[in-house]
């Protein structure tokens, strides 16, 4: 089932349309990203991108219950090398799915309304510029599953709100309101509404569009070149292939099936 809409154009769109509630990431999505953005990547006349979400938000992150036959497997019984390895080469789909964002030749921007939850955050700090409508709710939500966030938040966004910031949002899993994101520059604008922000992420990839490919595809490599992402996520990748099972991770995930607040 498709998780992602494409329109091309100079201004092309990817859209995040589900099909798990709140366009919660599942398997096709992880399957689809890296797919679309080849095909945009490949095609001279896509300048920049808007990535936005269908329905009342943008997204809600990774789908746990559409992982589940996925995931669970690699979480469950004592784990030697052998289901580490697969552990950790999992991570690295996930985290080559945002990089494919990341790493597109044309600028890419977020339109982010409704909740942004978790790899939602992800997607978001992987695109170039971010705009909000009034009722974003935004939150690196890991912590609160006991999962280190592995898919670039953490390496990314010290860049864009600066270590305090990051360091807060992700050791607390608490939600930002779309002015506080502004404030702290997570977001470049925040609209009135859905709609309006519809209108402005559009007008900004227009006007990117405007410029010369070269140039801007050269800006974009250069201002990419000095991140040193890959080096964070290849460490926490191995992290998380080497911890993330345990007795919290248990609870978390018993608290989310049962709908109750997990007790740590």
């Amino acid at each position: 089932m498709k998780s992602l809409e494409i329109t091309h154009g100079s201004v092309a769109e990817l859209t995040l349309v589900g099909p798990g509630r709140g366009n919660a990431m599942g398997p096709d999505f992880w399957r689809e990203l890296p797919e679309a953005m080849a095909s945009l990547d490949a095609d001279p006349e896509v300048r920049a991108v808007v990535i936005a979400g269908r329905g009342r938000s943008f997204s809600y992150g990774l789908d746990l219950m559409g992982m589940a036959g996925t995931l669970m497997p690699l979480l469950q019984g004592k784990q030697k090398a052998v289901g580490r390895r697969r552990l950790l080469t999992f991570i690295r789909r996930l985290q080559a799915a945002i990089d494919a964002v990341a790493n597109a030749r044309m600028p890419v921007v977020a339109a982010l309304h409704g909740w942004c939850i978790g790899g939602g955050l992800d997607l978001a700090s992987a695109c170039d510029v971010r705009l909000a409508s009034a009722d974003a709710r935004i939150s690196l939500r890991e912590a609160k599953v006991a999962i280190v966030a592995d898919l670039g938040s953490l390496q990314r966004l010290p860049r864009i709100i600066g270590e305090g910031h990051t360091r807060e949002l992700a050791y607390t899993g608490g939600d930002v309101n779309a002015r506080d994101a502004e404030r702290m520059g997570l977001v470049n604008r925040v609209y009135a509404d859905k709609e309006a922000l519809l209108v402005g992420a559009r007008a900004l990839g227009a006007a990117i569009a405007e410029n010369p490919p070269v140039v801007v595809e050269g800006i974009k490599e250069v201002m990419n070149h000095g991140a040193n992402v890959q080096a964070g996520l290849d460490h926490v990748a191995v992290w998380n292939a080497a911890f993330l099972q345990s007795d919290a991770l248990d609870e978390a995930l018993s608290a989310f099936l049962q709908g109750r607040k997990p007790k740590f």
